[in-house]
């Protein structure tokens, strides 16, 4: 395909004001592809609630503020449109239908990229963070590491899919979960999990408890949560006794669930989740918890050591779990439910996401 004509500046969503939820639309310049790197047009970006933590400085664990004028996201989806040197390589082509993720780029030499561990690259540069995001119409990234979107896929559903997809993905195969099995999902109705129902039930065979606020029911009943929990209607007093009760009750002989994926970043989620599971049970912690966490499980090792339980992390997926994420989606196995809006609008989605008011996916259109 012949070369395309690119601007030299562009629009692009920057965080104004870090510390606060406030965005601005600004002209940028247009990035030049460096070396085996491809330049991507992008017309869709999802947005996360990773990107709300990054904005607002709420993430404990990150070691440098947000700095003024950062461009966030990283769920971006858009066409090639120049390669840089040597980019051809990796046999992307202008034209090509791509997406740039959460780990824009790893080394692929240290030992957790050798292990498939992409997201504890001991060199990853994050979207959004300290590296220009995908809340902007052009933006770079490594020709190898860009995730093909499959034919069929629209972008706007694609999106969700490159952080929220994979990750969910990522977490479900670490629980070790098998066919026929429990999981309870919490946080079942947003971006996340909404995805981890349809994964767990619909691909991987899973008996699926979605836990979340009422006003979510359908969405999650709808992604093939066999069971829906509204965590309203029980107390908030009781250390999650009442919740805990009803959810192993729902598990068939009250044993508990075999594995819990928490994709909230509610600290209260966590401090529910372990009551849920029965023996040799698995929590997989995949939400980031803002402000000061509340343990899990370290002030209880006798109950993990009678009931044999595991709690692992699980950071974001790989490249091939991206591309096997993907496949998913051109089956019509999952099917990002997504709400698409322009990107002047994107200071009042953060605002709606921090009420925890946000269905499914917001997606920002950048045209």
């Amino acid at each position: 395909m012949a070369a395309v004509e690119v601007p030299k500046q562009a629009k692009a969503a920057v965080y104004d004001n870090p510390g606060t939820i406030s965005t601005k639309v600004v002209d940028v310049d247009v990035p030049e592809p460096g070396p085996g790197e491809v330049l991507v047009n992008l017309t869709h970006t999802g947005v996360c609630h990773s990107d709300l933590g990054i904005m607002t400085n709420s993430w404990k664990g990150l070691p440098y503020p947000t700095q003024p004028g950062q461009v966030g996201g990283h769920e971006g989806v858009g066409k090639v449109v120049k390669l840089g040197a040597g980019a051809e390589s990796s046999g992307v082509k202008i034209g090509d239908r791509v997406g740039i993720k959460w780990i824009s780029s790893v080394c692929g030499n240290c030992a957790p990229c050798q292990d498939g561990s992409d997201g504890c690259c001991s060199s990853s540069k994050v979207s959004g963070y300290y590296t220009p995001g995908t809340f902007q119409q052009y933006a770079v990234g490594p020709a190898h590491y860009v995730t093909p979107i499959p034919d069929g896929v629209p972008s706007e559903e694609a999106a969700p899919l490159l952080c929220a997809g994979v990750t969910v993905y990522s977490a479900l195969k670490r629980s070790h979960a098998q066919p026929g099995q429990w999981v309870v999902i919490s946080g079942a109705g947003g971006g996340l999990g909404h995805i981890a129902c349809q994964l767990s039930s619909r691909g991987l065979g899973h008996r699926v408890i979605g836990i979340d606020h009422g006003s979510k029911a359908d969405i999650i009943k709808e992604s093939g949560a066999e069971h829906f929990v509204d965590i309203t209607q029980f107390p908030a007093d009781d250390k999650g006794a009442a919740i805990a009760k009803h959810v192993l009750g729902l598990t068939g002989g009250g044993l508990g669930a075999h594995a819990v994926i928490v994709c909230t970043a509610s600290n209260a989620a966590y401090a529910q989740a372990i009551s849920f599971l029965r023996v040799n049970g698995v929590l997989v912690c995949v939400g980031m918890p803002e402000g000061d966490p509340v343990p899990v499980a370290a002030a209880i090792p006798a109950l993990m050591v009678s009931k044999q339980l595991t709690i692992t992390g699980s950071a974001v997926g790989n490249r091939k779990e991206a591309i096997e994420t993907m496949e998913f989606a051109a089956r019509g196995v999952i099917k990002s439910h997504v709400r698409v809006e322009k990107m002047d609008k994107l200071t009042a989605v953060f605002e709606e996401m921090e009420k925890g008011a946000l269905k499914g996916r917001v997606v920002l259109d950048l045209s």
